[in-house]
């Protein structure tokens, strides 16, 4: 007798929700230690000062459950389904955007989505469609997390389809630039996510999948783990600090991603996130029931 695991529509939708505000409203603990701790190094008294506004932003939108910033973002999802799952009452995506509907009209949370990008830029009103990636994976549960993204970094993001022969310098270099290049517009201190390989679509995902890893956890190979701190070295070198008023720290840390490519190329993509890296993760278990 064979073992199915169901889970209801309804009940991904209330996590979806749940997780939206949480991140909107909640700024991760590791990410205000790594502004605490960039407020201690700071040297310049404005940027520090700066850096106090930035903090205590963060503690009013926890105490007065308001959100972290005017710019709820898009709601971007990753979610691993398990392979044994199965959903009842509804279909899976249309729950999760039934998620993040209820989530942006009950938080008061700003809607910023537009239905048609370029001639009809007309706001769909609840903030879907969300941006999802999905993954299958062994077992019967549900992992989701969301971070919602807002424009003014993510504008600032770039593509570089290098050559391997730009190695290591190359990719420093293509970070830098384009740290230098987005001066104050991503709202620094920034978290950069850097995806190296894949090709022209995958690269930027693992950049952005590079932004939810673990303050201050460094990559598992030595050498991209070095790369990782010579970019926070050279981007702080650059001086255009928090708010880009000038000062010691402009990024709060720095990740990479690798992905399998082709000989003949590597693209480097570059994800940018403002002081506000938002994001919050649940799991949710299937009940098991026998066939």
């Amino acid at each position: 007798m064979s073992k199915i695991y169901r889970i209801a529509a309804e009940a991904v939708t209330e996590k979806v929700c749940e997780l939206a505000l949480t991140a909107n409203m909640y700024l991760p603990e590791e990410v205000k230690r790594a502004l605490t701790e960039a407020r201690a190094a700071e040297k310049m008294p404005l940027a520090r000062s700066t850096y106090d506004e930035i903090i205590r932003n963060a503690e009013l939108a926890a105490e007065k459950y308001m959100p972290i910033c005017q710019d709820c973002g898009m709601a971007v999802l990753f979610i691993e389904l398990g392979q044994d799952l199965h959903v009842e009452g509804g279909g899976l995506e249309e729950a999760i955007n039934e998620g993040v509907r209820k989530a942006y009209r009950n938080g008061y949370l700003r809607k910023s989505v537009v239905s048609d990008p370029l001639i009809d830029r007309r706001n769909s009103g609840d903030n879907t469609p969300a941006v999802i990636h999905w993954r299958v994976v062994p077992g019967h549960a549900l992992d989701i997390t969301i971070t919602p993204k807002g424009m003014g970094s993510e504008n600032m993001s770039r593509i570089y389809m290098l050559k391997p022969a730009d190695g290591v310098d190359g990719v420093i270099r293509a970070v830098v630039e384009t740290v230098e290049q987005a001066g104050s517009n991503p709202c620094p201190p920034v978290v950069i996510g850097v995806g190296i390989g894949g090709n022209f679509e995958t690269a930027p995902l693992a950049a952005k999948e590079a932004l939810l890893k673990p303050y201050g956890e460094r990559h598992a190979v030595s050498a991209y783990a070095q790369m990782e701190e010579r970019i926070l070295r050279e981007v702080n070198r650059l001086g255009i600090g928090p708010a880009g008023i000038g000062g010691t720290v402009t990024a709060l840390d720095a990740h990479i991603v690798t992905r399998p490519t082709h000989i003949a190329g590597m693209p480097v993509a570059v994800n940018l996130c403002c002081h506000a890296l938002r994001h919050a993760h649940g799991r949710l278990e299937g009940r098991v029931e026998n066939d």
